[in-house]
């Protein structure tokens, strides 16, 4: 018979050896109350354009279907800030600089914990014999943070992220659905108490209510996800964020323990903590695509990084380089591009 709690503390040193700070163990089921606040969201629309969480809103409510005979599920966590977040606030501070979140500085993070998550499979199966399993990173129609508070590897906050007390919550999520009876690990109470700091420094009011966020005001899903036009009262609101957003971590009080990575991946590529917007609007399709390439960047594309950084430059101190930088692609052959570097313009007087 085998010591599934034995095994459990095998798999712990192995995660940690391959980078992940943690991990939890939850069974294979979203409870009742959990799938009826996603049908709640997704009938408000606060899902956007993001369909896919409407077609696999079935998936999301039973990992059963994903992984057949699936019992446990073992969710893991990765830290991947490659600096201190108080350089990311000086960042934010720098108008003619081009925010990104830091989850994206460096290789794109599906390939990284996929990969590592594999090995740490391929080691429970070299140990155990094989046993029917499936890995996933943000790849998948699952509910990571609700299974990831339900194994106690830490709780959801009011951003809706999950936090944990010795790390905060710059950290990638993974998992391993399993067929396996592994012993489950108890949840940990949530300590957010009455803080709104979240909420309050959201710079789109993205973060609606405690625990709730509106996609079509967020940040990062209108620089990641919206493929469209940026409706024009919130492209002010973005400010130099030209990928993501993570205002609503930087101010947690939480975050003054998050760790950096010790992974060489996650580490800053091109100087992308550093380049200016005109610098970054310079750059050609064929400089993107080789810069980006490996990247969690390159999926949006040339034309939608060329909105983002528009706005940006719509926002940024008029300065001549600027204006310049913005004539030069004031006929791009996109009309997505062509418009918001029209507006850009307008916000300096330029007509």
């Amino acid at each position: 018979m085998v010591d599934y709690r034995g095994f459990l503390e095998q798999i712990k040193v192995w995660a940690d050896e391959l980078g992940f700070s943690g991990l939890s163990i939850s069974a294979a089921r979203i409870s009742p109350d959990a799938v009826a606040r996603l049908q709640a969201w997704l009938a408000e629309g606060c899902h956007g354009e993001m369909g896919y969480l409407q077609h696999h809103a079935h998936l999301r409510a039973d990992p059963t279907q994903l992984v057949e005979g699936a019992v446990s599920i073992l969710s893991l966590r990765m830290p991947y800030l490659p600096h201190s977040p108080a350089e990311a606030q000086q960042a934010l501070a720098q108008p003619q600089q081009g925010y990104i979140s830091r989850y994206a500085l460096g290789r794109d993070y599906h390939k990284v914990l996929r990969q590592r998550l594999q090995k740490l499979a391929t080691q429970m199966t070299e140990y155990l014999g094989p046993f029917g399993y499936r890995v996933f990173t943000d790849s998948a129609p699952l509910m990571e943070v609700e299974l990831a508070q339900a194994g106690g590897l830490g709780w959801r906050g009011k951003h809706t992220l999950l936090l944990d007390g010795r790390e905060g919550s710059f950290f990638f999520l993974g998992e391993i659905v399993t067929d396996l009876p592994l012993p489950t690990t108890e949840p940990v109470p949530a300590h957010c108490g009455r803080c709104r700091r979240c909420l309050d420094a959201c710079p789109t009011g993205a973060i609606v209510a405690p625990y709730k966020v509106d996609a079509r005001l967020c940040v990062s899903y209108l620089t990641i996800e919206h493929r469209g036009p940026i409706p024009h009262p919130l492209r002010p609101l973005l400010g130099n964020r030209i990928y993501g957003c993570d205002d609503c971590q930087l101010v947690c009080p939480w975050n003054r323990f998050a760790q950096l990575s010790p992974l060489t991946d996650f580490a800053t590529r091109h100087q992308l903590d550093q380049l200016t917007l005109v610098e970054l609007f310079s750059w050609t399709e064929a400089e993107f695509a080789q810069r980006m390439a490996g990247s969690a960047i390159y999926r949006i594309g040339f034309e939608q990084w060329s909105r983002n950084i528009a706005v940006a430059l719509g926002n940024a101190p008029t300065q001549p380089e600027v204006i310049q930088v913005l004539q030069q692609r004031a006929a791009d052959t996109s009309d997505l591009v062509r418009e918001h570097v029209g507006w850009a313009l307008a916000q300096h007087g330029v007509v």
